[in-house]
């Protein structure tokens, strides 16, 4: 429960500098086509300076099994999401947008700085977010793209040259040879990496700024698809996960699998938006979707939490 009530106060407080990110725009400060530039500057500077920072600890075996039970928990959770998203497809009426929707999450933006807002994680426990980035990573090139657009397409090179990749395997290099950056340069990486948290949020305002709202709340079937992202397969990875036994492989594997379990929950991904918009697949109808689940996450993810815990 406590940890529950203080990912809802992390989230809450994330929320208020979302709230800023809209006033920028509201008062004409800023135009919300400026998000594009503070996200290029997370994309290409801040987020890989939190991973590569993550790493930046004493290497020790536990840490490495830690890493090994994170990618493994990430694994199980994007095939098990595909799966159900298949069988959902019929029943539901699911459209490609839909599917991608429900599968992927924004498991990099949000659950960072929710992992370093949270007193019982830290910054310490970022390291194993990398589990659940680089796997989705993966997926969302490959069976993502192919699902939007249409067409069987696999982009290695996208892979292999996305900052996020190109981070972790640097940060890996780091933390298995030992190598700890110079004091200069690690401060540098610990003051940009701090604004992780604020920027993502407010980038996030600031495109609120231009919606609808009412127009929003209008789509019912929005509902469904939230309901879907951020209750049902949470809940069926929770559990999932619990019979798997993953947690009794290392004492630290329980808070590894948390972190897991907020990235499994957390509202769907930002990156299914703007395939939509590269395919032009229902773009708007995918912007709508991703705003509802981040709104909903508020109370959800705090319950998936919760749901783990008592499990």
């Amino acid at each position: 429960m406590a940890l529950s009530l203080s990912l809802m106060k992390a989230i809450i407080q994330l929320f208020l500098i979302l709230g800023l990110g809209l006033i920028l725009v509201k008062a004409k400060i800023l135009e919300s086509k400026d998000s594009k530039i503070i996200s290029k500057m997370l994309i290409y500077i801040v987020t890989p300076c939190m991973i590569i920072k993550s790493f930046q600890v004493e290497y020790t075996s536990d840490k490495l099994v830690g890493l090994g039970v994170a990618f493994l928990g990430a694994l199980i959770v994007n095939v098990l999401y595909i799966v159900i998203a298949h069988f959902l497809q019929k029943p539901l009426g699911l459209q490609s947008i839909e599917k991608a929707t429900i599968i992927y999450s924004n498991s990099g933006n949000l659950v960072i700085p929710l992992v370093t807002s949270i007193a019982a994680l830290g910054e310490k426990w970022v390291l194993y977010t990398s589990g659940y980035i680089v796997v989705q990573t993966i997926m969302l090139w490959t069976h993502g793209v192919s699902l939007i657009s249409g067409e069987n397409q696999f982009s290695f090179k996208k892979i292999i040259t996305n900052v996020n990749i190109i981070s972790i395997v640097i940060g890996i290099i780091l933390f298995l040879t030992h190598i700890q950056i110079p004091e200069l340069f690690s401060s540098v990486i610990n003051n940009v990496s701090s604004m992780m948290g604020p920027l993502s949020m407010i980038v996030i305002g600031m495109l609120f700024a231009d919606m609808d709202f009412k127009a929003i709340f209008k789509e019912k079937r929005t509902y469904v698809i939230c309901f879907f992202r951020l209750i049902v397969l949470p809940v069926i990875a929770i559990v999932v996960l619990k019979v798997c036994q993953l947690h009794a492989l290392t004492p630290d594997a329980s808070k590894i699998l948390l972190i897991t379990v907020l990235a499994a929950s957390a509202p769907a991904a930002s990156m299914v938006t703007q395939f939509a918009q590269l395919y032009d697949k229902h773009p708007g109808y995918a912007s709508v979707m991703n705003v509802m689940s981040v709104i909903f996450s508020i109370i959800t993810m705090p319950l998936m939490v919760m749901l783990y815990q008592i499990l």
